[in-house]
């Protein structure tokens, strides 16, 4: 097994899990090993909507359209 150590975490992050172990019944650390247990297996959308495109046959030759219409200013008064 790793260890790693964070350092530099605001007390209010460290509080919260600390609330959220409690609330899961488990140690902090417990915890934090699910909850990055559970990020590292989360699919990165960026990395599969790339795969899908190049799937598709790419998108280097995507049509962008001209944009024919001009930003308005707002009026906040």
């Amino acid at each position: 097994m790793s260890s790693i150590i964070v350092r530099g975490l605001d007390e209010s992050v460290k509080d919260r899990l600390a609330a959220q172990a409690k609330e899961h019944g488990r140690s902090m650390e417990a915890e934090v090993r699910d909850i990055l247990m559970r990020a590292s297996l989360r699919p990165h959308i960026g990395i599969a909507l790339m795969r899908v495109a190049r799937e598709a046959g790419g998108a280097e030759e995507l049509r962008i359209p001209e944009r024919s219409d001009a930003a308005r200013s707002v009026d906040f008064g």
